[in-house]
Parts: C-alpha cells; sequence; structure tokens
C-alpha cells in the first residue's frame, strides 16, 4: 500500500520523465515527502499541461538558481496568478531559447504579468528609447546592438508567451493566428525603426540634410504575417545624397542584423547585384521597363514602414500602378506556374513531405495560389488588392473567385501549417521548416502538445500531430493544383452581367491571351452559359473560369468551348451533370481535354452522358472486361419487343461502349491493341444481338425457323482490329434444318440477313454500323446467303487468290456455332492451301497490291501521310503479312491467326521473317492504326490521311503523346520515319523468292 501511494504521488504523475524532476521539484518549494505540496497544486499542473513539463521545470530551476533572492517571489507568484503561471511555464515549457533568456536576464519574466504586458502599438516606442538611451547621446556600434538585442528578445518574449498560454491555462484567452503574426510584424518594424535611428546616430558627423530614405517591407512583413525566426524583406528608397542614403541602408540592416533578425535587401532591382538604394524614378524605370514576373509577385506586398513616410508613401503608390497590370505581360500566368514548379524542383525529394515551406502541400503552395489569383483578379477587383495571405484568401472566397468551402479548408490548413512552423522555430529559435521524422516521436510529441494536441481514440499525441499533418498537407495540395494551374477567371465569365469586372473589350483581350481565336464567339458562349439567375447558371459562372483555362490547353480552345455549350444545353435537364462538374475536379480537367480534342467525344457525349461520371475513376473507365459487356448488351437488347427497339437498344449501348473507349484511348489509359479488341467485340455484341432479334422476328412470321444461320467475320472485324470509324465485313453462311430445303433455308437467311443489314445501317448521329458483305464470292452479284456446302464448292472450284487471302481474317463471330466452326474448318483448307502458294499465284499477289495502292490513294494528298495505303502503311505490312502465311501457314500453324500483329510475331518466330524486320512492321502497323483511330477521334470523321497541318495535326500529335510544346512537325517527322523504314523491310521481304 505505501508503494502504491508512493506512485500515485510521484512526479511522473505530472507527465515528468526526468530522474531529477523530484529534487527540482524539493528546491522550489513544491514537493515534500508526502507528495505535491498543497500551495503548488497548479504549478503541477500548469507543468503537467506544457509541451515539454521536464524542460519547463528545468529551466526554473536554472532561474532559482541564478536569482535565489528573487525566487521567493516568482515561486508565489506562480501559485497564485495563473494567467503569469500559464504564460511562463508554457514559454519554458516550449522554447530552451527563451528560456536561455530568462535565466540569463533575471526579472524578465515579471513581463509575463498581464498588467506588464507591453501593447504592440508601443513596440516602436520601447525599442527607440532603448537604442536612444537615458543620457545624452544616443547608442551607437555595440552597445547599441546589445541593448536592441536585449529590448526585441524582451518583447520576443510577451508575443510567444500570449501565444502558448492558453496551452497551459485554458482560462487564457487564445490570440487569433492574426494576432500573433501581427505582433511580430509590429516587433519587425520597431525594430527597422530602431536600427535607422542608430544608424542616424552614428552617421550624425555627416551632413544628411536633405538624405532622405525609406524602408519598404516586402514578404511576410509587407503582408503582416511573420515568423518568430524569419528573415524581414526590404527594399530601400533614397532621395538626395544616395551614398548617405546607402551607408544609412548598409548600417540599418548590420545593426538589426546582429541585434535581431537578418535584414534582406535582395528583392531589390537587379537583386543582389543592384545599387541597394534608388531614387523612386530610379525604382519606376526599371519596374516599367526590366523587371520579371516574379519581382511583380513580390511587390504585392510591399509596404512602407521606417523612415521617410511620405517617400514610403510614393513608392507604394507607384507599385500599386504597376502590380496591377502586371497579369497583362506576355505569359504571366505561365510564368508564374513554372517559378512555382523551379522552387519546388529544388527541394531535395527526401525532404519534400516533410518541407513546410517550399515543399508539395507547404506554405508556398497556398502563396503562390492566392498571389496569382490576386495578380489576375486584382487589376479589376480593388477588394482583392490586400497584402496578408489569409485576408486575401478570404477576399477571394467572398467575391467568389474561389469556392467558399475551397478557401475556407485553404485557410485552415495554412493556419495550421503556419501554427507549427511556428512552434518548430520557438523551439530553439532557429529558423527551420522542417517538419520532424515519422520516427522522431519524442519531437513530435512535445510539438503536438505546443499545438495543444492531446491524445484520442487510442491514439497518442504525435500519431494525431502526423496524421492532421499530412492532411492537411494534402489538401492544400489538391486545391493548390485546383487553383493554382486551373485559376478561376470571374472576371470574363461574368462579363455578360450587370455587375461587369471587365469590359467587353478587356475580356476578349484575357481570351486572346488564353489562346482563344475568336474571342468574341467565346463571348457569346460565356453569355449564353452564365445569363439568368437560375442555379444552373450560377454554377456555370463558377465553373467557366475553370474549363476556359483548361481549354486553353487544348489544341482547340474555340471548338472546345463550343462543344461545351453544346453538351451543356443538351444536359441541362440532366440532375447530377453540373453538380459532378462541380464536384469533381478530375472530371472537369479530362472533359475539358476532351472537348478541346475531339470532335467525335461531344457528338457522343450528348447521348451518353452518363459516362461523364466515370472519368473521375480511371479504373472504370478503362477496365471494363470486353465478355462483361458483350453479355450486358446481349441480355438487355433479348428483353427488347422487335427488331427496332433491340437495335436502338444496341446502338444505345454501343454508344456508351464507344465514347467510353474513346475517352479513355484520347486519356493514355488504353493502348492500340486494346482500343482495337475493345472496339472489334462491340461490333461483334452488337451482331449477335441484332441476328437474334431477327432471327426471332422471321420465326415469329414464317412460324419456324428454316434454318440455321451464321456470321463470319471479315477484314479488320475478324482480326478483331476494327477502329472507330471501320465498317463491319462479314460472310453469311446458313445450313437447312431438318424437314427444309436449301431453297427454303437461303431464302429464311437472306431475309435474316437484309433485316439485320437494314436495321443496323439506318441513319444516325453515331459513327455508321454498317454491314459489308463484298467479300463474299462473286461480290456485289453473288446472293448475300450461301449454303455451307455452297461455299464449299465456290471455293473450290472458282475461287480466286484474293479470296483465299481475305478468308485469312475470316472468324466465326455470331450466330450457330456449330455452323460457323464447320465454315472455318471448310475455308482452312483455301486459305492454307497444302504446299503454299505456287509462283503464278505469288506474282498475282503482288500485281493487285500494287493495282490496289496505285489507284486508290486519293489524288492530290501527300501518299506518305496515307495510314492505309501510303508509303509503310497498313496495306504494305498487312499484304506482306497476308502474303507469307498463303505461302508457309500450311506447314507453320502458329500462323493461323487472323490478326496481324500476332501473324509477324509467328513470321519471326519461324525465322521466316527476321526478327528485327517484323519488329520494324509490327511497330509501323501500330502507328499507322492509331494515328488512323487519332484522326478519326480528332475529325469525328472517318479519314485515313494523316493532317498536314493546323489544329487537326496539334491534336493529332498530342493525341500520340506529343506535349503542347513540342513541334507537331516532330511527330510528321517520326511518322514519316518510321513508316519509310518499314516500306523498305516490304520491298525486301514481299518480293522476295
Amino acid at each position: 500500500m505505501v508503494e502504491q501511494a508512493r506512485g500515485a504521488a510521484s512526479p511522473a504523475r505530472y507527465g515528468f520523465t526526468d530522474d531529477r524532476a523530484e529534487g527540482q521539484l524539493r528546491a522550489a518549494g513544491w514537493w515534500t515527502d508526502a507528495g505535491p505540496d498543497q500551495s503548488s497544486t497548479g504549478v503541477l499542473i500548469a507543468l503537467s499541461r506544457a509541451a515539454d513539463p521536464d524542460l519547463a521545470l528545468r529551466s526554473l530551476d536554472r532561474i532559482r538558481d541564478v536569482d535565489q533572492a528573487a525566487w521567493p517571489a516568482l515561486s508565489k507568484a506562480l501559485c497564485e496568478d495563473a494567467a503569469l503561471r500559464g504564460r511562463l511555464i508554457a514559454v519554458l515549457g516550449t522554447s530552451s531559447a527563451l528560456a536561455d533568456f530568462l535565466v540569463s536576464s533575471p526579472g524578465e519574466w515579471r513581463r509575463l504579468a498581464p498588467e506588464e504586458c507591453t501593447d504592440s502599438s508601443r513596440y516602436a516606442d520601447e525599442l527607440l528609447a532603448t537604442v536612444l538611451g537615458t543620457g545624452d547621446a544616443p547608442l551607437t556600434g555595440t552597445a547599441a546592438e546589445q541593448a536592441l538585442k536585449a529590448g526585441y528578445r524582451g518583447l520576443l518574449l510577451e508575443i510567444a508567451a500570449a501565444d502558448l498560454g492558453h496551452v497551459v491555462e485554458p482560462s487564457l484567452d487564445e490570440p487569433s493566428y492574426a494576432e500573433v503574426t501581427g505582433r511580430l510584424t509590429a516587433l519587425a518594424e520597431a525594430s527597422l525603426a530602431a536600427g535607422l535611428a542608430v544608424a542616424h546616430a552614428e552617421l550624425a558627423g555627416k551632413d544628411l540634410d536633405g538624405t532622405r530614405l525609406a524602408i519598404i517591407a516586402m514578404g511576410k512583413c509587407g503582408g503582416r504575417e511573420l515568423n518568430y525566426v524569419s528573415d524581414v524583406d526590404v527594399i530601400f528608397v533614397g532621395e538626395g545624397d544616395l551614398q548617405l542614403a546607402t551607408s544609412l541602408a548598409s548600417t540599418t540592416m548590420r545593426v538589426v542584423g546582429k541585434a535581431c533578425f537578418e535584414v534582406d535587401a535582395a528583392l531589390r532591382p537587379e537583386g543582389k547585384a543592384g545599387a541597394l538604394v534608388r531614387t523612386l524614378d530610379g525604382h519606376t524605370a526599371y519596374y516599367q521597363k526590366w523587371a520579371r514576373t516574379w519581382e511583380f509577385q513580390a511587390l504585392l506586398k510591399a509596404r512602407a514602414v521606417a523612415g521617410d513616410a511620405e517617400l514610403g508613401s510614393n513608392y507604394v503608390a507607384m507599385v500599386d500602378e504597376v502590380v496591377w497590370s502586371a497579369a497583362e505581360r506576355e505569359n504571366f500566368v505561365e510564368d508564374v506556374q513554372q517559378m512555382r514548379r523551379r522552387v519546388e524542383k529544388h527541394v531535395p525529394s527526401e525532404l519534400a513531405d516533410r518541407e513546410l515551406k517550399l515543399g508539395r502541400g507547404g506554405l508556398r503552395d497556398v502563396e503562390f495560389a492566392v498571389q496569382l489569383l490576386q495578380l489576375v483578379h486584382g487589376r479589376a477587383d480593388a477588394d482583392l488588392r490586400l497584402r496578408s495571405t489569409m485576408d486575401a484568401l478570404r477576399a477571394l472566397g467572398a467575391g467568389g473567385y474561389v469556392g467558399r468551402e475551397d478557401a475556407a479548408e485553404l485557410e485552415t490548413s495554412y493556419e495550421f501549417l503556419r501554427t507549427v512552423e511556428h512552434r518548430l522555430q520557438l523551439r530553439r529559435l532557429r529558423r527551420t521548416h522542417l517538419f520532424p521524422e515519422a520516427s522522431e516521436t519524442a519531437e513530435l510529441r512535445v510539438l503536438a502538445r505546443a499545438i495543444g494536441i492531446r491524445p484520442e481514440r487510442g491514439r497518442s499525441a504525435d500519431a494525431v500531430l502526423l496524421a492532421e499533418f499530412r492532411r492537411y498537407a494534402q489538401r492544400i495540395r489538391r486545391l493548390h493544383e485546383k487553383l493554382f494551374y486551373r485559376p478561376l477567371l470571374q472576371s470574363v465569365a461574368s462579363v455578360p452581367t450587370e455587375a461587369l469586372r471587365l469590359t467587353t473589350k478587356q475580356a476578349a483581350q484575357r481570351l486572346t491571351a488564353l489562346g482563344y481565336v475568336a474571342s468574341d464567339g467565346a463571348l457569346q458562349h460565356i453569355r449564353a452559359l452564365t445569363s439568368g439567375v437560375s442555379r444552373r447558371a450560377s454554377i456555370q459562372h463558377t465553373l467557366l473560369p475553370v474549363i476556359l483555362d483548361l481549354l486553353a490547353d487544348t489544341p482547340d480552345p474555340d471548338g472546345g468551348l463550343l462543344a461545351y455549350r453544346k453538351v451543356s444545353e443538351a444536359l441541362e435537364e440532366t440532375p447530377w451533370y453540373l453538380r459532378v462538374l462541380r464536384d469533381e475536379g478530375a472530371v472537369v480537367e479530362r472533359l475539358a481535354y476532351l472537348l478541346g480534342t475531339s470532335k467525335l467525344v461531344p457528338e457522343l457525349l450528348v447521348r451518353a452522358p452518363e459516362v461523364l461520371q466515370l472519368l473521375g475513376d480511371p479504373d472504370q473507365l478503362a477496365g471494363r472486361d470486353a465478355a462483361e459487356f458483350a453479355k450486358s448488351l446481349r441480355a438487355t437488347v433479348r428483353r427488347q419487343p422487335g427488331i427496332k427497339a433491340a437495335v436502338a437498344a444496341a446502338r444505345s449501348l454501343r454508344r456508351h461502349e464507344l465514347l467510353r473507349v474513346a475517352a479513355a484511348d484520347l486519356l493514355g489509359l488504353l493502348d492500340v491493341r486494346a482500343v482495337c479488341e475493345a472496339l472489334s467485340s462491340v461490333w461483334v455484341a452488337v451482331l449477335q444481338s441484332a441476328l437474334a432479334a431477327a432471327i426471332r422476328q422471321r420465326q415469329a412470321e414464317v412460324d419456324g425457323s428454316p434454318a440455321r444461320i451464321a456470321v463470319i467475320g471479315m477484314g479488320r472485324l475478324g482480326g478483331g482490329e476494327l477502329g472507330y470509324g471501320s465498317d463491319a465485313d462479314v460472310l453469311f453462311v446458313c445450313e437447312a434444318n431438318e424437314g427444309a430445303d436449301d431453297t427454303q433455308a437461303v431464302r429464311f437467311a437472306s431475309s435474316v440477313a437484309e433485316t439485320v443489314r437494314q436495321a443496323l445501317g439506318q441513319p444516325s448521329a453515331d459513327p455508321p454500323l454498317e454491314v459489308d458483305a463484298n467479300l463474299r464470292p462473286e461480290g456485289r452479284g453473288g446472293p448475300l446467303v450461301r449454303t455451307l456446302e455452297s461455299y464449299r464448292a465456290y471455293y473450290a472450284r472458282w475461287g480466286e487468290v484474293w479470296e483465299a487471302q481475305a478468308l485469312l481474317r475470316a472468324r466465326f463471330v455470331a450466330g450457330d456455332d456449330d455452323l460457323g466452326t464447320r465454315f472455318i474448318d471448310v475455308i482452312d483448307a483455301i486459305r492454307y492451301p497444302e504446299g503454299g502458294l505456287d509462283a503464278v499465284r505469288v506474282r498475282e499477289v503482288r500485281r493487285m497490291k500494287a493495282r490496289v495502292q496505285t489507284e486508290r490513294i486519293p489524288r492530290g494528298t501527300d501518299p506518305t501521310l496515307n495510314t492505309k495505303l501510303g508509303r509503310g502503311g497498313l496495306a504494305d505490312v498487312e499484304w506482306t503479312a497476308q502474303l507469307l502465311q498463303l505461302r508457309h501457314a500450311h506447314g507453320v500453324p502458329a500462323l493461323r491467326t487472323t490478326a496481324t500483329p500476332a501473324a509477324l510475331a509467328a513470321l519471326a518466330e519461324a525465322g521466316i521473317v527476321d526478327a528485327e524486320d517484323a519488329k520494324s512492321l509490327t511497330e509501323t502497323w501500330l502507328l499507322a492504326t492509331r494515328v488512323r483511330n487519332a484522326t478519326m477521334l480528332v475529325r469525328g470523321k472517318a479519314s485515313d490521311q494523316v493532317p498536314g497541318s493546323g489544329r487537326d495535326l496539334v491534336a493529332v500529335a498530342r493525341v500520340l503523346g506529343y506535349g503542347d510544346e513540342e513541334d507537331p512537325g516532330e511527330f510528321l517527322d517520326y511518322y514519316r520515319r518510321t513508316t519509310r523504314r518499314a516500306h523498305a523491310v516490304v520491298e525486301r521481304v514481299f518480293f522476295a523468292d
């Protein structure tokens, strides 16, 4: 029991871990053999709430040692005065540097009694009194520096105590972030004024009459948001004798730098290489002619704080004129964005996640985003011309430039990181922005307690802090990317309204700067989308600036904006449309890219809007299983009452799938093989469903089914290589059922086949669904449907070499499985002839290829840019592969494939074609297929010709992976180079004997 009592009364109960704690408490008179002294319970509780109880107690013990005479008074004050107790113990438990100051400066603890605390408005008077001295002459040199240092450190102690006190003593008011940074800034301003006074004293022997100097605060000091430990950025403006003004400036920097903080004048014109002091006219000339973008960003916070008030005021007035016109500079937004990226790259990768200031999700992310928005919109809206980041952020939210929720989240996150930064710097009064590593649990625990974070839900304080830090950093980064790289341009979006922020001319200039060619037309689209007071107009009013900026980064901003208007008007009654755009940043970004790149996508989107919701989830957009889709389509169509309804349902699902694939393709989520496979599977599913519906309808009409029917895919459909605009090449084969003859079977099957062709071929706004049976025996002059035996007889007796070549890509795709399988067995002997092709037939194939390529390339076009028939194009590769299949597939089973890339791989594996040659042919085939698909996506209509210039070329190059900063001509060079290399292989291999 005695041991339990001692444990309950142990100093460990109050959070002490140092073995010396009990001895220190006894020495202070706060601990007895029976445990805590009753009169000092409040002190012990306060110590237990300190960020580091051991540090706080150890510091008090040091103060007692150096000033034992004053200790009774201090001890009594700690026991009786809750405010003093909370402030002093909070400081001592958080900052070892301020503890050192209190130990070395006996009696300074009295500053922390509420009645003794200095109001920030008196900081300048107090520091000036410190350096001017009580005698006739002001202090100079080392004496002035030491006096200023002591005065500065005392006031800093007061600020820290007021900032931290509530953590230890909950009854104390918690100052706001703005109050703390405001006091720190006021202290810095007072220090600069005191330093300038010392400079005047040291230069008293010089003739300073007529010499004027103004000190302009920049950065955080200009914005009244200083840290505890920070450089203070300044610019000096002088008039009169500039040499004397420079001496005043340099002396001020020396005195303040040694006593208080480093004074950094590197933001002056020309940086450190420029003159330390310039006249107002000199500054004006520089900013008007030579200043770079980052300098205008820095000048946002310029504020006169010391020296000649009139000169400082004139300087600030001049700055206002140049700053708020800076956004009109060419590439202004890009320059600011690039500067942020450069700053970020300088952060070592191993520290990037811990850098509070410069890292991803750090303070600079907030500041850069806010400043860019200020500079863009502040030209017309004077309410945004604020120096404080927090004030500007609130103004941006109030003005609608940033969503209120986003502004609130950024404000909370920024304040949290600044608080963490303050507590880190207070620890040793060192300039640091590095968050502790996750393994530094002791440091994290002290930091968490200094902020006021306590354990929760079974998690330790350090774990809570780490989770909060990561959460806030991620939130900042997300919002930074949303705002900084897609800044809201409400000034453009609101042009059509009564409350114009920009004139029409200014809005047109802004659109032109963003890359819009027809700015008048763009303004009409904006007016149409934002007119009225409906909820739709309100949301569009918020969305459009984002859309405009995103579209500006696409190959066709004007076409993209028109497409956005059409899509928005078509879907204005769709309840979730604008909500998804407003709430899903990824959807907006991807949609803008699709609309500004492709003419096919918006045409499909207005009739398949549900795909829009997939844009936010790349896995769903690109990961759909082809078999699952085919099953879903067949099941849906099977439930329809007739062929028209069945085809309408099939078209709808095909449209959805076509748009899904197109979007995934444009966004780089599917490679070309996956695209062709997906498009082929769509066509197959549509054919299967339409055939089944037509058979059901015909069976009902004739009361039975006299025939089985199979559909054989040919060409690209057979090879599983369809593009967006490809027809479906097919053969129809039938076989009489028991009790019916071939004539009945063919009549029934022909009716079904014609029904399928007509139903699918009905005019539509979608890419056409044309079923092409021209590869059948005798071509268009032959019967649409033949029996299996008829096909067998025809190919055995009349079949030509081109038909055998066409059959190389034949595969069963729809209808009766057994009949389809037997058809494939029949044609295997035709397309894989025993012994291969004789020399006569080889020459015939070569002549056909030459004739086709000569006759079918459109006149007046560049033959090197024809993806199908051009040099090294699809025909070159496919004819080469097919000729070798005809010659060798009878002896090489691996060549019995309908897919061109698979055939090329098998040819290389069998040693028939050199591996490098096969690789070259495959690369070209994939490139030409991809370019053909991209051209269809960009133009909205099928074309074999690669665009040779203009926006279409830029868009196709972008789809192919060429960035917006790259010359699209490089894409054309690459295409020609690749196809030229493949054509050389074709010439060598195709004509080899």
